[in-house]
């Protein structure tokens, strides 16, 4: 497959990474040569340094061969205009990157999809609805849904409390028990488990099971005392702050903290103030969290642009007792700062519209993929088409990669664990874990 990105920025340069452990065809277009410059020695991809927007330069990045024109660069008319010009110009598909929620809405997809733009993506819409999925459960620090939850992975913090600590998981895990460990991220290092590996004190463990049996995992693990998420307070008031509020099931209060006294006026607007509340301070200002509630808050989201700050505050917020921390973590470099810190969920909007579009650069019917920063891992829905390897053996036979392994299925709308003994069966959706290893090399399997 041959890709062009324009743009070498986070999300460019971040696709460009997953792209090279693929070995695809990857084009990047910058204008800036510095940027191109500080990525083309680490990636297996050619550079053109000239404007997305240059009839000149896609056809010298061979547009009329590109199957996928990805635009990403900070200007959203730069994004659908590149977009735009690539379709006419040869380009399969397109993708463009952009700001305003309302070109989201179906009719308006189909009114760019006329223009020549495949699909759009917005960051800030995609991190917002990981927030407000990951506030309905505040005792979970990740949480990743098949088919609308059919399936569910829970990425849970071990603590004292828990009753499966020290067990070898060929005793805890068994063919009747409601769940599976697909991985253990200990430390640095990400596990994919073996029968006489056990869970360890502050392990971040990952399981898969069904909607049915989410209460006996957080029984076992023992966070049936965390309270319900019923307060949230908000640090910065942001696009994706907006977002989040809109997002959250109603029957949780909001309050925005928010430093820029413009802003909030701005907020007072776009939010619905019949239970979201706008204050204008600074969110590390522990005197105005006290003043605020945040003794009976539960959950402390902090979405500044500055990741330290975030990371602070985050950390203020526990200090305070509050259970369940957000931090929009910018710099993926203060990935594993702020896991080290324990400072709860890592939100990283470029990663989620990486992972977004990097699914649809794959040949199999795979949806859903998500990389799960604080495993340095994915998970994806595949489904098994006739015919394909995955449904011609039983799980065990099929050797699957090293790094690469079946949490679950769901077949006919009913989500099921999977074994050694499974027999996968077309048309089944099924969840992959993969850590170590690129997606392309798992799909293969299900085509």
């Amino acid at each position: 497959m041959k890709i062009i990105i324009a743009g070498a920025y986070a999300i460019g340069t971040h696709l460009a990474k997953l792209l090279s452990r693929n070995d695809q065809d990857t084009v990047l277009i910058d204008e800036d040569e510095e940027r191109l410059a500080s990525i083309s020695g680490d990636y297996d991809l050619m550079t053109v340094n000239a404007s997305p927007t240059s009839i000149d330069a896609l056809k010298d990045a061979g547009i009329a061969d590109a199957d996928l024109f990805i635009a990403v660069t900070l200007d959203e008319s730069t994004n659908l205009i590149s977009c735009v010009m690539a379709k006419q110009l040869g380009a399969k598909s397109t993708v463009a990157k952009v700001d305003k929620y309302e070109y989201l809405d179906d009719k308006e997809l189909s009114f760019f999809e006329k223009m020549g733009i495949t699909a759009i993506i917005n960051p800030e819409d995609l991190s917002a609805h990981e927030i407000a999925n990951g506030l309905r459960m505040s005792w979970v620090r990740q949480r990743w849904d098949v088919l609308d939850g059919t399936l569910v992975m829970l990425g849970i913090k071990m603590r004292q409390t828990s009753e499966i600590l020290g067990q070898p998981l060929k005793d805890l895990c068994k063919p009747e028990t409601p769940y599976h460990v697909v991985a253990i991220k200990r430390g640095d290092e990400t596990i994919i488990p073996r029968g006489d590996d056990t869970l360890q004190l502050y392990d971040l463990v990952y399981f898969i099971t069904t909607r049915t049996y989410i209460p006996y995992i957080r029984k076992i693990v023992g966070k049936e005392h965390y309270a319900d998420v019923k307060n949230v307070m908000v640090m910065g008031g942001g696009a994706t702050a907006v977002r989040t509020t809109e997002l959250i099931p109603e029957y949780m209060n909001c309050k925005i903290i928010e430093k820029s006294e413009e802003r909030c006026v701005e907020l007072n607007d776009l939010v619905d103030t019949g239970r979201v509340m706008v204050i204008n301070g600074d969110g590390r200002d522990v005197q105005l969290l006290m003043e605020e509630g945040i003794k009976s808050t539960q959950a402390f989201v902090a979405l500044t642009p500055n990741t330290e700050t975030n990371i602070l505050a985050c950390l203020t917020a526990k200090r305070l007792g509050v259970r369940k921390t957000v931090a929009m973590v910018e710099n993926l470099d203060y990935v594993n700062m702020a896991e080290s810190l324990d400072i709860g969920t890592i939100v990283n909007k470029k990663a989620l519209a990486a992972s977004n579009i990097y699914q649809m650069t794959l040949d199999a019917d795979v949806t859903n993929i998500r990389f799960l920063m604080s495993a340095n891992a994915d998970v994806a829905e595949f489904t098994a088409q006739q015919g394909s390897l995955v449904t011609k053996k039983k799980v065990f036979e099929l050797k699957l990669p090293q790094g690469a392994t079946i949490g679950g299925l769901v077949r006919n709308d009913e989500g099921q664990l999977v074994n050694g003994n499974t027999q996968i069966e077309p048309g089944d959706i099924v969840a992959v874990f993969s850590h170590g290893i690129s997606m392309s090399k798992i799909e293969k399997f299900f085509q």
